[in-house]
């Protein structure tokens, strides 16, 4: 069954691992806040990468702003949350 999926922390070492482990068949939304990245060309060679896969989709989002954060959850239907922000 097609499951969306939510990786926080996408653009990191295991996020990034991670969702290049997860079945195609699912949907993955990508968050991470590229702001208080400390290598932020790693993360976003990282993100290039996973921006070729057709079921990844990404957005530059803290998750702590409630306001924009609950508008992503209004706005898509989340099956699964893995939270690897920092």
């Amino acid at each position: 069954m097609k499951k969306n999926i939510l990786v926080t922390g996408c653009a990191g070492f295991i996020g990034f691992n991670l969702i290049n482990k997860i079945s195609p068949r699912n949907t993955i939304f990508g968050i991470d806040n590229l702001k208080n990245q400390t290598s932020l060309k790693i993360s976003k060679d990282r993100l290039n990468l996973l921006k070729k896969k057709k079921n990844f989709k990404f957005f530059n989002l803290d998750i702590s702003n409630y306001k924009k954060l609950n508008f992503f959850f209004k706005k898509k239907k989340i099956d699964i949350v893995i939270n690897l922000a920092a």
